[in-house]
């Protein structure tokens, strides 16, 4: 007999050990689940943002407009006005996540729902609440001091247009880089007490790392360093007003969130397979 045979024979006999995927139903099914929560995670943050406009006196209508590309330049200069600040942030971040939930529960298998309720804490408590905390904080000690911090820092006499923008790198460098700290220094601390209480609340230990994409919802930091160095500037205005749309990240993020968890068999089986295949 054939070796092929053989090992077609072993697997059909570990058939406890191996589950056959359709892999295109698989990939549909993903697609499926990450369009759903991208949906419902965007249509919730909109509805934040909504609100967040409303508390701000954006007025979605105005009377006073004569025709409707003069509504729409009067809603872009009203949109303009409202502040992202730290109440704002996490108002967003919370719709995202909700709706992120939503999704999940909609489009998702039921066995999935825990591991998206764990990344729902991981999100807010861990990538928003305490680094914009740390953040806000720094940032009003640093408006108390500013002016004994800024008697250090070395300026260049302006006589060109070069050294007064070198001036104003220099006089970022303080604020800028008590951000960082304090951002870095939320993202550990968030993501360490999440960790401590999702491992509390599942009963097993929680090792979510932070990754490149955590950083979605602080883009407000980046636009005060543009600011700082280059004030009055339309690219920091520009990225300032894509703040909602960064947020939709933690809800999107926590919708499509799976259950990690192996069993024990499943591994043994894929390491079999693997061996199998070497031969």
């Amino acid at each position: 007999m054939p070796f092929n045979s053989i090992q077609q024979f072993d697997i059909k006999n570990n058939s406890n050990y191996f589950k056959q995927v359709n892999i295109n139903s698989q990939s549909d099914e993903k697609k499926h689940l990450k369009t759903g929560v991208l949906v419902t995670s965007a249509v919730a943050t909109t509805v934040a943002l909504g609100l967040i406009c409303s508390k701000q006196g954006f007025k979605f209508s105005n009377s006073t407009c004569k025709s409707f590309k003069e509504s729409i330049l009067h809603k872009i200069k009203e949109y303009k006005k409202i502040k992202f600040e730290e109440k704002e942030i996490v108002t967003l971040a919370g719709g995202s996540v909700m709706g992120g939930l939503i999704g999940g529960a909609i489009f998702d298998k039921q066995e999935n729902f825990n591991s998206k309720v764990y990344e729902s804490l991981s999100q807010m408590l861990g990538n928003v609440c305490v680094p914009v905390a740390c953040v806000g904080l720094i940032t009003k000690l640093y408006k108390n001091y500013k002016d004994n911090i800024l008697k250090h820092v070395p300026q260049l006499t302006e006589n060109s247009g070069t050294k007064k923008l070198l001036n104003r790198v220099l006089r970022a460098i303080p604020p800028v880089g008590l951000t960082t700290v304090a951002l870095g220094t939320g993202f550990i601390a968030g993501n360490k007490v999440s960790n401590f209480i999702n491992g509390k609340i599942s009963g097993e230990k929680q090792n979510r790392g932070i990754k490149l994409i955590d950083l979605a919802p602080h883009v407000d930091d980046l636009c005060l360093a543009i600011t700082l160095i280059v004030p009055e500037t339309i690219i920091g205005t520009i990225i300032s007003r894509t703040i909602p749309f960064f947020l939709t990240v933690p809800g999107y993020q926590t919708g499509k969130a799976q259950k990690n968890i192996i069993d024990k068999k499943e591994k043994i089986g894929i390491n079999c397979f693997a061996r199998q295949e070497h031969f």
